[in-house]
């Protein structure tokens, strides 16, 4: 399990990580787009004590256990079933484990193409929370860079028959009116200000958007030694691409 990470405003949090589940969490917002409960300084998240209520799964971490556990397989298959001697079957399950290992260690690292890192298609079920999280706040729990990474973010839906103008109903009432007249800070500009996303069957914009990065030792751990095996996988592949004659036109196709 991965230590509490812990974290400061407008975010307070401890998170701990079981496996491709967390385990515990406990969440203190403090955003200026967020209302607070009655006679709370902060809007606090906690997971549901009910028993029938959801696991938070890391889509990520489920994508990278298939991939190991296919890898395995590869390896089993390699060992008792297949001809340990026929050089194009070798080659085969070479391949297919090295594209597995590397699948698994770009899921660790993140980015754009991983599964789950796109936050308007992941919908954190509002179960998992009690009470329910609102509908116009975003949580999203991704890795990066082996790393832990949460994101909270107030949206704003988009209605299409409100026409865009300055004298919008939108403007004149609620945050927006007490932003204009001075009463409260301008929000702080982020990544996705000015871009709308389709989120729940809705089209929304990001309002206000706080991000926290914790270190996670296990994961950090579990990457290298990914790396590594897709370094090993790749120079054994060249090896025997030599000794069969193969170019790396032949391999691709």
């Amino acid at each position: 399990m991965a230590p509490p990470s812990h974290l400061f405003r407008p975010m307070k949090s401890s998170i701990q990580r079981g496996n491709i589940s967390i385990l515990t969490q406990d969440i203190h917002l403090r955003l200026s787009t967020l209302p607070l409960p009655r006679s709370s300084a902060s809007y606090p998240l906690h997971f549901s004590k009910d028993p029938g209520a959801p696991s938070l799964i890391l889509t990520q971490l489920t994508l990278v256990r298939n991939l190991i556990y296919q890898s395995l397989d590869v390896v089993d298959v390699s060992t008792w079933t297949g001809d340990a001697h026929d050089p194009s079957f070798i080659a085969g399950q070479l391949r297919l484990l090295f594209d597995f290992i590397q699948e698994a260690r770009q899921n660790l690292k993140g980015g754009e193409d991983a599964v789950g890192v796109k936050w308007w298609q992941v919908y954190t079920d509002e179960k998992i929370f009690e009470p329910p999280i609102p509908q116009d706040l975003s949580f999203h729990l991704s890795i990066h860079e082996a790393s832990l990474l949460l994101t909270i973010r107030t949206l704003q839906p988009i209605d299409p028959n409100t026409p865009t103008s300055t004298f919008s109903t939108e403007t004149l009432t609620g945050f927006s009116l007490r932003q204009r007249l001075g009463l409260v800070a301008k929000l702080p500009d982020h990544d996705e200000s000015g871009e709308t996303f389709m989120y729940r069957g809705q089209e929304v914009k990001v309002k206000e958007k706080v991000r926290v990065e914790s270190q996670d030792p296990s994961l950090m751990a579990v990457m290298a030694k990914l790396s590594a095996l897709e370094h090993a996988l790749a120079f054994s592949r060249r090896n025997l691409m030599i000794v069969m004659g193969i170019t790396d036109e032949d391999d691709e196709a």
